[in-house]
């Protein structure tokens, strides 16, 4: 994660993340650690996946105390880094500073590691099935509160591309926009009306009849939402390059293939975030360093 967004977005996440655990002490560590020692614990990879988030492993430790390090492990002849495919028993760092730091940061940095990673690890999975097929795959905003920030970096490191972050990123007009608005034809020429040039207007759909009245609107992408293999088919004809196409609605690594020939330029996927299960990561063999007292 850019070094910039990480101080200007996404520390303030961590923060609230490290106070919903520590909100006033560290009950257990200051029983066991009440003074300054300078420690030790290693970083182990207890399932193969694809690593992501170290960058917010880290940041956890350095705004509990800046003084923390983490010494990445060397792989292929550099430090080990996200995106890098990693094996159970693999010791991927080290992380070195105060004991009580290294306890009380363990399972926040933890949880941001371990949901990162299973997401990257779920998204590259589901990004080699459409390898090939020039369908590119992206998430939604089906995501954790007060994680989105996180997890959709994931799907980027994964494989995957990213729809538009949130509501002020751009117009997606879903059935209930429709009938707000009065109908497809209605809700399009609002949406031009609105919205600033540069924005592309995607409209969903459901059936033909639909999708006939998203071209005929002038719609820049069409969402074809839960319809068959066939129906998507015909869809994919009848707009023959008019609009661009994506395919929405319940798609997961064990049905995506039923898509890939079938010429659609994105597949978001909702499980990508609200589905991937966690990578197993463990913090190991915590060692007090001899004469490193203060």
């Amino acid at each position: 994660m850019n070094p910039i967004t990480m101080q200007l977005v996404a520390d303030k996440y961590i923060r609230i993340a490290l106070e919903e655990d520590i909100n006033s002490e560290d009950v257990s560590t200051n029983a066991v650690m009440p003074g300054y020692k300078k420690g030790e614990v290693k970083l182990i990879c207890k399932q193969d996946g694809i690593i992501a988030g170290l960058g917010v492993f880290e940041r956890v430790f350095k705004i509990l105390d800046a003084q923390t390090e983490v010494t990445y492990e060397m792989k292929d002849g550099r430090a080990v880094r996200d995106g890098d495919s990693v094996k159970e028993g693999e010791v991927l760092a080290v992380v070195t500073g105060d004991i009580r730091v290294l306890l009380s940061g363990e399972r926040t940095a933890l949880n941001y590691l371990q949901r990162l990673s299973g997401i990257a690890t779920y998204t590259n999975s589901v990004a080699k099935l459409l390898a090939g097929t020039g369908t590119k795959l992206l998430d939604t905003r089906k995501t954790t509160p007060g994680m989105r920030i996180f997890e959709k970096y994931a799907v980027k490191v994964g494989g995957g591309c990213n729809h538009r972050y949130n509501l002020s990123d751009g117009v997606l007009l879903k059935d209930n926009h429709i009938d707000a608005a009065g109908g497809i034809k209605q809700a399009v020429e609002a949406a031009r009306a609105y919205a600033p040039f540069v924005r592309k207007i995607e409209i969903e759909t459901e059936n033909l009849d639909m999708v006939k009245e998203a071209v005929e609107a002038g719609a820049d992408i069409i969402m074809l939402d839960n319809m068959t293999a066939g129906e998507m088919a015909e869809a994919v004809k009848y707009i023959d390059g008019r609009a661009e196409t994506e395919c929405s609605g319940n798609i997961t690594k064990e049905n995506i293939e039923t898509i890939t020939s079938l010429g659609i330029d994105y597949v978001s996927s909702g499980a990508l975030t609200h589905s991937a299960p966690i990578l197993d990561i463990s913090l190991k063999h915590l060692k007090v360093l001899e004469n490193e007292n203060a």
